[in-house]
Protein backbone atom coordinates (compact mmCIF):
# COMPACT_ATOMS: atom_id res chain seq x y z
CA UNK A 1 0.00 0.00 0.00
CA UNK A 2 1.36 3.39 -1.01
CA UNK A 3 1.45 6.62 1.17
CA UNK A 4 -0.18 9.81 -0.03
CA UNK A 5 2.18 12.85 -0.30
CA UNK A 6 -0.45 15.27 1.09
CA UNK A 7 1.10 15.87 4.55
CA UNK A 8 4.64 16.61 3.35
CA UNK A 9 3.27 19.04 0.76
CA UNK A 10 1.35 21.00 3.49
CA UNK A 11 4.36 21.53 5.83
CA UNK A 12 5.97 24.45 3.88
CA UNK A 13 2.61 26.23 3.65
CA UNK A 14 2.11 25.89 7.40
CA UNK A 15 5.53 27.31 8.13
CA UNK A 16 4.80 30.25 5.90
CA UNK A 17 1.58 30.98 7.76
CA UNK A 18 3.36 30.82 11.13
CA UNK A 19 5.99 33.27 9.93
CA UNK A 20 3.30 35.68 8.78
CA UNK A 21 1.51 35.40 12.12
CA UNK A 22 4.70 36.15 14.01
CA UNK A 23 5.41 39.16 11.82
CA UNK A 24 1.91 40.48 12.40
CA UNK A 25 2.26 39.95 16.15
CA UNK A 26 5.54 41.85 16.20
CA UNK A 27 3.98 44.69 14.24
CA UNK A 28 1.07 44.84 16.68
CA UNK A 29 3.50 44.91 19.63
CA UNK A 30 5.58 47.64 17.98
CA UNK A 31 2.44 49.66 17.36
CA UNK A 32 1.33 49.27 20.98
CA UNK A 33 4.79 50.38 22.23
CA UNK A 34 4.78 53.37 19.92
CA UNK A 35 1.28 54.36 20.98
CA UNK A 36 2.02 54.00 24.69
CA UNK A 37 5.32 55.88 24.35
CA UNK A 38 3.64 58.75 22.56
CA UNK A 39 0.91 58.88 25.16
CA UNK A 40 3.43 58.80 28.01
CA UNK A 41 5.51 61.49 26.36
CA UNK A 42 2.49 63.70 25.88
CA UNK A 43 1.31 63.18 29.45
CA UNK A 44 4.83 63.83 30.76
CA UNK A 45 5.23 66.99 28.74
CA UNK A 46 1.83 68.19 29.86
CA UNK A 47 2.77 67.49 33.46
CA UNK A 48 6.02 69.39 33.09
CA UNK A 49 4.31 72.32 31.43
CA UNK A 50 1.24 72.50 33.58
CA UNK A 51 2.13 70.64 36.76
CA UNK A 52 5.65 72.02 37.49
CA UNK A 53 4.75 75.68 37.32
CA UNK A 54 5.49 78.54 39.71
CA UNK A 55 2.08 80.07 40.24
CA UNK A 56 2.55 82.10 43.43
CA UNK A 57 5.41 83.83 45.32
CA UNK A 58 5.01 81.23 48.08
CA UNK A 59 6.74 78.73 45.79
CA UNK A 60 9.96 80.81 45.88
CA UNK A 61 12.23 80.12 48.87
CA UNK A 62 14.91 82.67 49.85
CA UNK A 63 17.55 81.36 52.26
CA UNK A 64 20.66 82.81 53.90
CA UNK A 65 19.72 86.50 54.09
CA UNK A 66 17.97 88.47 56.80
CA UNK A 67 17.81 91.62 54.67
CA UNK A 68 16.81 90.45 51.19
CA UNK A 69 13.16 89.43 50.98
CA UNK A 70 11.16 87.46 48.44
CA UNK A 71 9.76 90.54 46.74
CA UNK A 72 13.26 91.90 46.08
CA UNK A 73 14.33 88.56 44.61
CA UNK A 74 11.31 88.39 42.29
CA UNK A 75 11.90 91.98 41.15
CA UNK A 76 15.63 91.63 40.52
CA UNK A 77 15.26 88.22 38.84
CA UNK A 78 12.51 89.65 36.60
CA UNK A 79 10.23 86.69 37.29
CA UNK A 80 6.76 86.73 35.73
CA UNK A 81 4.29 84.37 37.43
CA UNK A 82 2.98 81.91 36.45
CA UNK A 83 6.28 80.57 35.15
CA UNK A 84 7.12 77.00 33.96
CA UNK A 85 9.80 75.71 36.27
CA UNK A 86 11.80 74.01 33.52
CA UNK A 87 11.76 77.21 31.49
CA UNK A 88 13.96 78.95 34.09
CA UNK A 89 17.73 79.05 33.65
CA UNK A 90 19.44 78.99 37.09
CA UNK A 91 22.71 80.50 35.86
CA UNK A 92 21.01 83.51 34.27
CA UNK A 93 18.89 84.06 37.38
CA UNK A 94 22.00 83.93 39.59
CA UNK A 95 23.74 86.53 37.42
CA UNK A 96 20.78 88.90 37.60
CA UNK A 97 20.52 88.55 41.36
CA UNK A 98 24.27 89.05 41.87
CA UNK A 99 24.14 92.25 39.85
CA UNK A 100 21.16 93.72 41.65
CA UNK A 101 21.36 92.49 45.24
CA UNK A 102 23.97 93.09 48.00
CA UNK A 103 25.14 89.47 48.00
CA UNK A 104 28.50 87.77 47.53
CA UNK A 105 27.13 84.51 46.19
CA UNK A 106 23.85 83.24 44.70
CA UNK A 107 22.78 79.64 44.15
CA UNK A 108 19.52 78.85 42.32
CA UNK A 109 17.92 75.39 42.50
CA UNK A 110 14.76 74.03 40.85
CA UNK A 111 12.84 71.55 43.01
CA UNK A 112 10.14 69.36 41.49
CA UNK A 113 8.23 67.80 44.38
CA UNK A 114 6.52 70.04 45.24
CA UNK A 115 7.42 72.50 42.46
CA UNK A 116 9.36 75.44 43.87
CA UNK A 117 12.42 77.61 43.33
CA UNK A 118 15.08 77.75 46.04
CA UNK A 119 17.51 80.70 46.11
CA UNK A 120 20.41 80.58 48.59
CA UNK A 121 22.23 83.87 49.27
CA UNK A 122 25.47 84.89 50.97
CA UNK A 123 25.17 88.52 52.01
CA UNK A 124 27.65 91.26 51.14
CA UNK A 125 28.62 94.16 53.34
CA UNK A 126 30.30 97.37 52.25
CA UNK A 127 33.57 97.81 54.16
CA UNK A 128 34.90 100.86 52.30
CA UNK A 129 33.78 103.68 50.06
CA UNK A 130 35.31 103.61 46.60
CA UNK A 131 35.93 105.54 43.41
CA UNK A 132 36.77 104.23 39.97
CA UNK A 133 37.18 105.65 36.50
CA UNK A 134 34.72 104.30 33.94
CA UNK A 135 33.57 105.21 30.44
CA UNK A 136 31.11 107.64 32.03
CA UNK A 137 33.79 109.36 34.09
CA UNK A 138 34.48 109.12 37.80
CA UNK A 139 32.06 106.76 39.53
CA UNK A 140 31.45 106.49 43.26
CA UNK A 141 30.42 103.30 45.01
CA UNK A 142 31.59 100.82 47.64
CA UNK A 143 33.63 97.63 47.96
CA UNK A 144 32.95 94.53 50.04
CA UNK A 145 35.45 92.51 52.08
CA UNK A 146 36.55 90.58 48.97
CA UNK A 147 37.35 93.77 47.07
CA UNK A 148 34.32 93.48 44.78
CA UNK A 149 32.68 96.67 43.53
CA UNK A 150 29.26 97.53 44.94
CA UNK A 151 26.96 100.15 43.52
CA UNK A 152 25.26 102.67 45.79
CA UNK A 153 21.99 100.86 45.11
CA UNK A 154 23.47 97.57 46.32
CA UNK A 155 24.80 99.22 49.45
CA UNK A 156 21.40 100.70 50.24
CA UNK A 157 19.81 97.31 49.63
CA UNK A 158 22.06 95.73 52.25
CA UNK A 159 20.30 97.76 54.94
CA UNK A 160 23.58 99.06 56.37
CA UNK A 161 23.14 102.13 58.56
CA UNK A 162 26.83 102.97 58.89
CA UNK A 163 28.91 104.53 56.12
CA UNK A 164 32.43 103.02 55.96
CA UNK A 165 35.24 105.45 56.78
CA UNK A 166 37.96 103.94 54.57
CA UNK A 167 38.16 105.32 51.02
CA UNK A 168 39.48 103.29 48.07
CA UNK A 169 40.72 105.50 45.23
CA UNK A 170 41.31 104.17 41.72
CA UNK A 171 39.57 100.78 42.16
CA UNK A 172 40.50 98.29 39.44
CA UNK A 173 39.02 94.86 38.77
CA UNK A 174 42.44 93.21 38.43
CA UNK A 175 43.54 94.46 41.85
CA UNK A 176 40.70 92.98 43.90
CA UNK A 177 42.92 90.35 45.56
CA UNK A 178 45.53 92.72 47.07
CA UNK A 179 42.77 95.12 48.07
CA UNK A 180 41.01 92.30 49.93
CA UNK A 181 44.28 91.47 51.75
CA UNK A 182 44.69 95.07 52.91
CA UNK A 183 41.08 95.40 54.04
CA UNK A 184 41.36 92.14 55.97
CA UNK A 185 44.45 93.41 57.82
CA UNK A 186 43.43 97.02 58.35
CA UNK A 187 42.91 96.57 62.11
CA UNK A 188 46.43 95.17 62.46
CA UNK A 189 48.35 98.05 60.86
CA UNK A 190 49.03 99.78 64.16
CA UNK A 191 47.19 102.91 63.04
CA UNK A 192 43.75 103.69 61.62
CA UNK A 193 43.57 103.09 57.87
CA UNK A 194 42.08 106.11 56.12
CA UNK A 195 42.71 105.60 52.41
CA UNK A 196 43.82 103.01 49.86
CA UNK A 197 44.93 104.47 46.55
CA UNK A 198 45.85 102.68 43.32
CA UNK A 199 47.68 104.56 40.61
CA UNK A 200 46.80 103.72 36.98
CA UNK A 201 49.82 101.40 36.74
CA UNK A 202 48.70 99.53 39.89
CA UNK A 203 51.17 101.12 42.29
CA UNK A 204 49.70 101.13 45.78
CA UNK A 205 49.53 103.87 48.43
CA UNK A 206 48.05 103.77 51.92
CA UNK A 207 47.22 106.62 54.23
CA UNK A 208 47.12 105.99 57.98
CA UNK A 209 46.33 108.33 60.85
CA UNK A 210 49.80 108.05 62.42
CA UNK A 211 52.14 107.87 59.41
CA UNK A 212 50.32 109.69 56.63
CA UNK A 213 50.97 108.59 53.04
CA UNK A 214 52.85 105.31 52.68
CA UNK A 215 54.02 104.06 49.28
CA UNK A 216 53.94 100.25 49.01
CA UNK A 217 54.83 99.96 45.32
CA UNK A 218 53.32 97.34 43.04
CA UNK A 219 51.23 94.79 44.97
CA UNK A 220 53.42 91.77 44.27
CA UNK A 221 54.48 88.82 46.41
CA UNK A 222 56.23 91.15 48.91
CA UNK A 223 53.03 92.96 49.88
CA UNK A 224 52.67 91.11 53.20
CA UNK A 225 56.28 91.91 54.09
CA UNK A 226 55.64 95.61 53.45
CA UNK A 227 52.58 95.48 55.68
CA UNK A 228 54.69 93.88 58.43
CA UNK A 229 57.19 96.75 58.21
CA UNK A 230 54.31 99.24 58.28
CA UNK A 231 53.00 97.66 61.49
CA UNK A 232 56.48 97.84 63.02
CA UNK A 233 56.94 101.50 62.10
CA UNK A 234 53.53 102.43 63.46
CA UNK A 235 54.43 100.93 66.82
CA UNK A 236 58.16 101.64 67.14
CA UNK A 237 58.96 104.72 65.09
CA UNK A 238 60.71 107.10 67.53
CA UNK A 239 58.78 110.13 68.69
CA UNK A 240 61.46 112.40 67.28
CA UNK A 241 60.67 111.12 63.78
CA UNK A 242 56.90 111.20 64.32
CA UNK A 243 57.10 114.91 65.14
CA UNK A 244 58.84 115.67 61.83
CA UNK A 245 56.76 116.94 58.92
CA UNK A 246 56.90 113.67 57.03
CA UNK A 247 55.61 114.00 53.49
CA UNK A 248 55.56 110.26 52.81
CA UNK A 249 57.11 106.92 53.69
CA UNK A 250 58.44 104.69 50.93
CA UNK A 251 58.20 100.95 51.62
CA UNK A 252 58.56 99.79 48.03
CA UNK A 253 61.80 98.19 49.30
CA UNK A 254 60.67 96.92 52.71
CA UNK A 255 64.24 96.24 53.82
CA UNK A 256 65.27 99.88 53.30
CA UNK A 257 62.30 102.11 54.19
CA UNK A 258 62.75 105.79 53.39
CA UNK A 259 61.18 109.02 54.58
CA UNK A 260 60.26 111.96 52.39
CA UNK A 261 61.07 115.17 54.31
CA UNK A 262 60.44 118.74 53.13
CA UNK A 263 63.58 120.26 51.68
CA UNK A 264 65.67 117.13 52.25
CA UNK A 265 64.36 114.70 49.67
CA UNK A 266 64.41 111.08 50.77
CA UNK A 267 66.45 109.72 53.61
CA UNK A 268 66.54 106.21 54.97
CA UNK A 269 64.94 105.69 58.35
CA UNK A 270 68.07 103.93 59.62
CA UNK A 271 70.28 106.90 58.69
CA UNK A 272 67.86 109.39 60.26
CA UNK A 273 67.65 107.37 63.46
CA UNK A 274 71.44 107.29 63.64
CA UNK A 275 71.69 111.05 63.12
CA UNK A 276 69.09 111.72 65.81
CA UNK A 277 70.86 109.38 68.22
CA UNK A 278 74.18 111.19 67.68
CA UNK A 279 72.56 114.60 68.08
CA UNK A 280 70.99 113.56 71.36
CA UNK A 281 74.15 111.95 72.74
CA UNK A 282 75.40 113.88 75.83
CA UNK A 283 78.74 115.66 75.40
CA UNK A 284 81.74 113.83 76.87
CA UNK A 285 83.74 115.40 79.73
CA UNK A 286 87.28 116.45 78.79
CA UNK A 287 89.91 113.83 79.61
CA UNK A 288 92.47 114.55 82.47
CA UNK A 289 94.93 111.85 81.57
CA UNK A 290 97.41 114.03 79.64
CA UNK A 291 96.64 117.31 81.35
CA UNK A 292 99.93 119.24 82.06
CA UNK A 293 100.98 119.42 85.74
CA UNK A 294 100.45 122.78 87.47
CA UNK A 295 103.58 124.92 87.96
CA UNK A 296 105.29 124.62 91.40
CA UNK A 297 104.36 127.16 94.00
CA UNK A 298 106.83 130.05 94.50
CA UNK A 299 108.77 130.28 97.79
Amino acid sequence: MTRTPTRPSLAPERRKQLRQQRRQERLRQLWRITLFSAAATGLGWGLLREGWVLRSPDQIEVLGSSQVNREQVIREAQLQLPQPLLGLKPRELAQRLSAGLPVEQVQVSRLMLPPRLRISLVEREAVAQAQRRSAKGMERGYVDRLGNWMTSRQQRGSGANRTPQVMVMGWQERLRAPLADILAQQNELGSTLQQVRFEPNGSLWLRTAALGDVHLGLPDQRLNRRLEVLRHLSSHLPKQIKTLKIQSIDLSDPEQPELGLPGKGRISIAALQKAIAEANRPPQAPSTTNRPAPPPAAD
